[in-house]
């Protein structure tokens, strides 16, 4: 080590020394520094002796398609829109994660509505399909009691016919 521990506090004096030494220790280069690659930039104007140089205006020319800049404005939203439906369905589901009986009923009242709703949508369907007649049959009523029964029966299987006459 190069330093000394100091035992006593610093003056302000020499506390301002030892942090421009800390400062200028630390901003030496060790090694040269690397080179950077060329941009399609180029600047012919000849630097000054000393000093910085002027800055150098230098045109953005960089064009963005419309069809990519639709996309990107697009993936956004959806990137928002599924966040939104993410939100949505986490906090469903911590509601369905603590199950009691309010929870249960309140889950099950729409599907109950919508059921009760749909039963009462068909019949009144089906009172109006049905079609009122008082249809009054006159004449004779003939009532035949005759029953004629034949049977075969070969092996195993058997055939009996009925016919009422």
């Amino acid at each position: 080590m190069d330093f000394e521990p100091i035992t006593r506090p610093l003056t302000d004096d020499e506390a301002k020394a030892e942090a421009e030494r800390i400062i200028a220790r630390s901003f030496q280069p060790e090694m040269p520094p690397v080179r950077h690659i060329p941009t399609s930039f180029r600047d012919d104007t000849p630097l000054p002796a000393y000093g910085d140089t002027p800055p150098v205006h230098q045109d953005d020319k960089r064009i963005v398609p419309a069809w990519a800049a639709g996309i990107a404005v697009a993936s956004i939203g959806v990137g928002a829109g599924i966040t939104g439906v993410g939100c949505g369905a986490w906090l469903v589901l911590q509601g369905l994660a603590s199950v009691t009986l309010y929870g249960v009923l309140m889950v099950t009242l729409p599907f109950a509505g919508v059921a009760m709703v749909a039963t009462a949508i068909g019949g009144a369907f089906s009172k109006a399909r049905r079609s009122v007649s008082k249809t009054v049959y006159e004449g004779p009523v003939t009532q035949n009691t005759q029953i004629n029964n034949t049977s075969n029966q070969r092996g195993m299987f058997s055939r009996t016919r009925n016919d009422v006459r």
